[in-house]
Order: C-alpha cells, then sequence, then structure tokens
C-alpha cells in the first residue's frame, strides 16, 4: 500500500517538478492502478509483491470508485456554474452597493430598524450643501462624512484663524492660514475615505447660489450672518428643497428645519428682518462656550440623516433652543407667514 502511494507522489512530484500536463500524470497514476489491480488479481496470495501493493484487488476498486465519485461531482458542478454563467439574470445581476469595509463601517446603522440597508443606501445616495465650515458646520460636516453621505459640499471664503480652534474642531493648529474648505475636506476624507467632498472656496452670492443649491438634495446653514442666511433660504424655498438652519450666542444655540414645500414657514417668516446692528452680537463679539456648537451642528447632522432616510420626526415648523448653561432644552411651535414675501401669499 505504502510503496503505491510512493509511487504516485513520484509521479505528481517529478511531473510537476517537468511540467508534465497534468493530463499525462493523471494517466500514469491510471495506468499504475490499472498494473496493481491486475498484480492483486494474478499473483497468489502471500506473494511478496501482492502484499506491498495492499494485498487485494477489492481494496483498489473501491479507491478507484470514491474517486470516480469525486470527478463526477467536480464535474457536475462546474457545468452547473457555467449554465449559470450564461443565464441573462446573473450578467445583468448588478454589483454590490456597498464594499465589505463600508458594511462594517455602518454595521450600528444597518441594525436599526429606523435606518437598515435601504437607509444606509439612501445616505450613500445623498447629496448635503454645508454652508459655513466654521462652528457649526465642523461637527455637521464630520458626522455626515461619518455616516457615509455620499456627496457633501462645503462652501466657505474664510481661512483658519487661532481663535477658530476653541470651537471648530473640523481644523487643526497646522490647518491655520489654510482655506477652511480644504482644512475640512482633508480632515473628512482622513475620516471616510467613500464619501465625496466637494469644496467652494468663495462666498455664496446671489449669482450662484441658484446653481449650486440646484446640484443639492439638503443644505444645512451654518453661517453668522443674515445676508447669507436670507439667500439661503430664498432660493430653497424656489427650488422646494430643506433648509436646516442652526444659530449660536454664548450658551445657547437653536436648530428647525424649514421647508414649506412640506409644511411650515420659511427662515424668513421667523425672522422677517435682520435685527439691528448691535442687537444680535456675534461669536466674536458675544463669545462662544466652546462645545456648544457641537451640540447644535451635530443635531443638525441629524435632522439632515432623518430627511435622507425618512427616519422619526423632523424639527419642521418647530424651533429647539438648547440652555447649555442651565441643560434645558425647549421646543415651540413656528408657523408660516401670509405676508411672507418669501414662501406666503405675497411671495413671487
Amino acid at each position: 500500500m505504502l510503496l503505491v502511494l510512493a509511487l504516485v507522489a513520484v509521479i505528481w512530484g517529478i511531473g510537476h517538478l517537468m511540467g508534465a500536463p497534468k493530463a499525462m500524470r493523471w494517466m500514469l497514476t491510471i495506468l499504475l492502478w490499472a498494473a496493481v489491480v491486475l498484480l492483486n488479481l494474478t499473483l497468489p496470495m502471500g506473494h511478496p509483491l501482492r502484499i506491498a501493493t495492499g494485498g487485494s484487488a477489492a481494496l483498489w476498486l473501491l479507491v478507484a470508485g470514491g474517486v470516480a465519485l469525486i470527478v463526477l461531482y467536480r464535474l457536475g458542478l462546474n457545468w452547473l456554474r457555467a449554465r449559470v454563467r450564461v443565464e441573462p439574470e446573473a450578467e445583468a445581476k448588478p454589483k454590490p452597493t456597498f464594499s465589505e469595509t463600508e458594511l462594517n463601517r455602518y454595521a450600528r446603522h444597518i441594525v436599526m430598524r429606523e435606518v437598515g440597508g435601504i437607509g444606509q443606501k439612501r445616505l450613500k445616495n445623498a447629496k448635503v450643501l454645508v454652508i459655513g465650515a466654521g462652528g457649526l458646520g465642523s461637527p455637521a460636516l464630520m458626522y455626515l462624512a461619518a455616516a457615509g453621505v455620499g456627496t457633501i459640499g462645503v462652501i466657505d471664503d474664510d481661512v483658519v484663524d487661532n481663535s477658530n480652534l476653541q470651537r471648530q474642531v473640523i481644523h487643526r493648529d497646522a490647518d491655520i492660514g489654510t482655506p477652511k474648505v480644504f482644512s475640512a475636506e482633508r480632515a473628512m476624507l482622513a475620516q471616510n475615505p467613500f464619501v465625496t467632498v466637494r469644496p467652494y472656496q468663495r462666498r455664496l452670492d446671489a449669482d450662484t447660489a441658484a446653481d449650486l443649491i440646484a446640484d443639492y438634495d439638503i443644505v444645512l446653514d451654518g453661517t453668522d450672518n443674515f445676508d447669507t442666511r436670507y439667500l439661503a433660504n430664498r432660493i430653497c424655498v424656489e427650488q422646494g428643497k430643506p433648509l436646516i438652519s442652526g444659530a449660536l450666542s454664548q450658551w445657547e444655540g437653536q436648530i428647525s428645519v424649514f421647508h414649506p414645500k412640506k409644511g411650515g414657514p420659511c427662515y424668513q417668516c421667523i425672522f422677517p428682518e435682520a435685527p439691528a446692528e448691535g442687537l444680535a452680537p456675534s461669536c466674536a463679539e458675544a463669545g462662544v462656550i466652546s462645545p456648544l456648537p457641537g451640540v447644535i451642528g451635530t443635531m443638525m447632522a441629524v435632522e439632515a440623516m432623518k430627511l435622507i432616510t425618512g427616519a422619526g420626526a423632523v424639527l419642521r415648523g418647530e424651533m429647539m433652543i438648547y440652555d447649555a448653561l442651565w441643560g434645558e432644552t425647549r421646543k415651540f411651535t413656528l408657523k408660516q407667514r401670509d405676508d411672507c414675501p418669501v414662501c406666503g401669499n405675497s411671495g413671487a
């Protein structure tokens, strides 16, 4: 028995080294098997050569039967695979939406009933524009990227300043002097290379706002000036896009979703006019506690994700106020104004 196995090993080993075709090696193996069976059938019992080759032809016939079954099984599998490959449905089968790395990365979303695989796919296909890469934009951008929002636009004309770093956590000390949109882009892609980031190093203006916003599904407004807020609101109302707006001052922040097309007011319904100079001081003038932009900016990202996935109830027609100093939140209803020049009966 061992002699035969040694001869088979020699056939396949030397054949491999000499580059002999597998068909030739199989032929030699079959000839060896036939010779062994013949020896066991013709030589008398107890003959040394018969003992060395197993002592019985039945053993080798069983081996041959087992090998034949394995070969037939493999041939059958190959035949079935060949038939599957030519089926039109199999050829037209789309490639998986997510790579294995992405599935593992977003697993905590996919197991959630409100998100699941469908919701994660919606996030991947979504386009979100964030106006401002400052205090509110920083956490919003980071969490939108981390969540797997497929295309994220960021528009800002400012550069990173040392005074920003107390609260604008997307930027680093080494980024001082760098345009904020490029600093943000680096941080987002470093966190999640599976998203697309579109940086726009300019201010949102009336000449380009409509074309820019038209390319996105949702707009997040994290700016600190009313001109930009009113412009973004007007274009979003005209195009039927939801506008998620946040604002900060010292210890207090506010957030709301303005989307008159789906009900509720627009931003200008609630703030018809910009406050007089000095009544609404900027963060530079009044100050802001550093984690507050993180709280409100992260909530803005949550509202965007709810809009995309259809989970829960967004803050449409409502405004939430968060008072960090006393750890309190308040929420109240917002109503559309009929005389609003943007979305009311007197609007265009």
